[in-house]
């Protein structure tokens, strides 16, 4: 089968790919553009990454391409895994040798030889990945698909190329992957492909946290995350992965009343949150913000079931998740703590009447996160009763109407009490110590109530009052 030559203009007539015609022409190599960049021809999606398989030298093919395009070309050669790296304004086209594969039973790293382009195919991991194009001049574009990869494209399928317990125990992370791409595609996985998957889930144990987040990322990043999350747990990969998701799995009842699935009910809130962000760590946090749920359920026989101080609880849960999945250790991990410890205070104030006071603190303590926290807690509204989602949504416009209101005119997010710590031991001859702090949590506390204004002369004053009622009084 041969590309149109529309799509092959489209897809394969850069510059880039007429010298790499001539490269492994030159150098008598069968060479062929394979994996991922040949899929989304098909898929219409856009890909500047390339890879491409030769029947010889990878590396021998990348320096020569590499020569060829100048001192513009950053060539990167990994002899280790026979692969080779050529960056080359805002492209990356990556090389290797066709080869064989075999694996041992304790390692995903196999054992590589020297093999043809049936071969190469052969060790792909989906039908859809094991597409090729030639890219030699005598039969350039022609499509080489020996396991109706396309077909699957059409179907909107997933399987693996041969049998799919050897493919995934020979290399775990597949099984990651192939839920992966259901989930950013909106493929379904074939039922022999997705059986295998849960024959072999306890054989993820070899694979490094690195790998999993990455391809948990990459479902976290997809139109609909929920899709990939029941999988993981529909073939029993889920507790394995994360099992503290896991946890918040099914409904408890005593005496009659339960209370809501909260896996089911966080799935939902991330897909919602999703169709109005495409931020990675406020997804986090969405998936995040009830995790603490099931560590602080109560059933108390006057008021039904609780989960009080989830929110905090669940903060002080973070870094030891994020530490064990390998996910970073820095102020993303700070800004999902900070979202799952505030998630209730806007629900608070939609509840409650909205008072400038509760206003000012929730401005204060979200500072420049405050849209991200009001986009999340909006997310966080599941009820299957229009009525409940429009009035509370109505309540949290009047809270956006607020903020927006009390932040122009007392400037209070992110700001920093005027009389500074260093000014409070001046005026009173103070040395560093909890007076100082209380002189000036007190000032901010009187700005953040509405009691003075956000103003120098009024926090001056106040300072003063506050001082004399320690029995401090100003120097000369």
């Amino acid at each position: 089968m041969k590309l149109d030559d529309t799509l092959l203009q489209q897809h394969l007539g850069h510059p880039l790919f007429g010298l790499l015609t001539a490269t492994a022409d030159e150098m008598a190599l069968p060479c062929y553009v394979v994996g991922g960049y040949v899929r989304d021809i098909f898929l219409q999606r856009p890909s500047k990454d390339v890879d491409v398989v030769t029947v010889g030298s990878g590396i021998g093919l990348a320096k020569a391409f590499a020569a060829k395009l100048g001192r513009q070309a950053h060539l990167a050669v990994f002899r280790n895994f026979g692969t080779a790296q050529v960056k080359y304004k805002g492209h990356e086209i990556e090389f290797v040798g066709a080869r064989k594969e075999s694996y041992s039973h304790d390692s995903r790293k196999p054992v590589v030889e020297d093999g043809t382009l049936a071969d190469d195919q052969n060790r792909r991991d989906f039908t859809i990945n094991a597409l090729a194009i030639c890219l030699n001049r005598e039969h350039f574009g022609e499509l080489i698909d020996p396991f109706g990869g396309i077909a699957d494209l059409e179907a909107g399928l997933i399987r693996t190329p041969l049998d799919p317990d050897i493919t995934f125990s020979d290399d775990p992370l597949r099984m990651m992957r192939a839920i992966r791409f259901a989930t950013q595609l909106g493929f379904r996985i074939v039922d022999e492909t997705f059986d295998a998957i849960t024959r072999n889930r306890e054989r993820i144990a070899i694979i490094s946290a690195e790998r999993i987040i990455d391809e948990m990322n990459k479902i976290m990043l997809a139109a609909r995350p929920s899709v990939g999350f029941l999988l993981l747990d529909k073939c029993g990969l889920l507790p394995l992965v994360f099992p503290e998701l896991c946890a918040l799995k099914g409904v408890e009842t005593v005496e009659g009343r339960g209370h809501k699935d909260n896996f089911r009910h966080t799935l939902t809130v991330l897909d919602q949150l999703s169709a109005r962000s495409g931020d990675l760590w406020l997804r986090w946090a969405a998936l995040l913000h009830d995790i603490a749920k099931p560590a602080t359920k109560r059933y108390d026989p006057k008021t039904g079931w609780t989960f009080h101080n989830h929110n905090f609880v669940g903060e002080k849960m973070i870094p030891s998740i994020f530490r064990r999945l390998k996910l970073p250790m820095n102020e993303k991990m700070k800004f999902v703590q900070k979202m799952v410890g505030l998630h209730m205070r806007p629900i608070a104030l939609v509840e409650d009447e909205v008072t400038d006071s509760a206003v000012r603190r929730l401005l204060f303590d979200a500072g420049d996160d405050i849209d991200a926290l009001m986009m999340l807690c909006e997310a966080d509204i599941t009820s299957k009763n229009p009525e409940k989602v429009r009035r509370v949504l109505d309540n949290f416009a009047l809270v956006r109407t607020k903020l927006h209101t009390i932040e122009e005119k007392d400037r209070v997010r992110n700001f920093q009490p005027p009389v500074s710590g260093e000014e409070i031991m001046a005026v009173f001859a103070l040395q560093p110590c909890r007076t100082v702090g209380d002189i000036k949590s007190a000032i901010k506390d009187a700005i953040l109530d509405g009691v003075i204004p956000n103003e120098r002369d009024a926090a001056y004053r106040y300072m003063l009052q506050v001082a004399a009622a320690k029995g401090l009084t100003p120097v000369k």
